[in-house]
């Protein structure tokens, strides 16, 4: 992803949350969700976003129908393997985000997406890959489990629109790579 792309990421993002989403979060909400808007926080973080955040893209027919962003896990204290003490040499990573063009969904546009950021989080030397889900998104539950991620007991509340949706986090072990 390169700067000029931001405009177009962000289509994908609204465009992603508002397919995605329904049923899931409120209506109103992702009615109004704006890609203008969008397009300006991703345009503010981008500028300063750290050296190891990757962001990738998925072109078809050079339009630009998905997009990827994998990092250092946010959440602290995540190990190697949820069950495992912290170990410094085996950082922990995370899938920050994964969105599609709802016409592209289903044509493994996201699974080429989702291997790519994995190869990219490995090389990183990022050992094992956590991510959100919201609780009741069967579809992405279904698409990560078949992916490798599983569910790690963790739970929060996510505020949307003034309704609490909850999500539980996945991870998966990326085993060893370059560093």
């Amino acid at each position: 992803m390169t700067e000029a792309d931001i405009d177009a990421v962000a289509a994908v993002r609204v465009r992603g949350w508002q397919a995605a989403y329904r049923g899931l979060m409120p209506q109103a909400y992702l009615d109004a969700m704006s890609v203008a808007a969008d397009a300006e926080r991703r345009r503010s973080w981008f500028g300063r976003r750290p050296p190891e955040v990757s962001d990738l893209v998925a072109e078809r027919d050079g339009e630009i129908v998905g997009w990827i962003s994998v990092g250092p896990a946010r959440d602290p204290g995540l190990t190697p393997e949820p069950t495992a003490a912290p170990a410094a040499d085996r950082p922990a990573g995370e899938v920050y985000a994964l969105y599609l063009s709802p016409g592209v969904i289903g044509t493994g546009v996201g699974r080429s997406l989702l291997a790519a950021g994995t190869a990219r989080a490995r090389a990183s030397g990022f050992r094992t890959l956590y991510l959100w889900v919201l609780r009741d998104n069967a579809r992405a539950r279904r698409f990560y489990e078949r992916a490798g991620f599983v569910p790690d007991g963790a739970e929060e509340a996510y505020e949307v629109g003034g309704s609490s949706v909850p999500e539980v986090r996945y991870w998966r072990p990326l085993g060893p790579g370059p560093r």
